[in-house]
């Protein structure tokens, strides 16, 4: 499928899907024409990378762990739990900053003087 059907298909910019393939998260051929050919498989790699930058994962982690992905769910095997264990300890040690932050600002605000 060209490019154009493959934005079609999975509602992605045709921008976007060259910047997955310039990534290496997503892969073509070259027509004759120099045109870019994808798999059947297309849509269901684009809507993984989806998922996985919604779980807030990068586009170098989703490099490592997209060839560990199965079926349309995404299912995700037992060989990138390590890296996605690694990611939401990251994510953990986010929010409790956020959390610190707000209330440091809560704190700040309850001490502010209307004039």
């Amino acid at each position: 499928m060209r490019i154009g059907e493959l934005s079609r298909t999975t509602g992605v910019n045709p921008r976007l899907l060259r910047y997955y393939e310039q990534q290496g998260l997503l892969t073509s051929q070259r027509a004759a024409g120099g045109h870019r050919r994808f798999g059947e498989d297309a849509p269901a790699t684009v809507g993984h990378i989806r998922a996985m930058l919604a779980a807030g994962l990068s586009t170098r982690v989703i490099q490592q762990v997209l060839p560990c992905v199965e079926g349309p769910g995404p299912q995700i095997n037992a060989c990138v739990a390590d890296v996605l264990r690694e990611r939401l300890r990251d994510i953990g040690e986010q929010i409790t900053t956020l959390e610190n932050a707000r209330s440091a600002l809560t704190g700040m605000l309850a001490t502010v003087t209307q004039s």
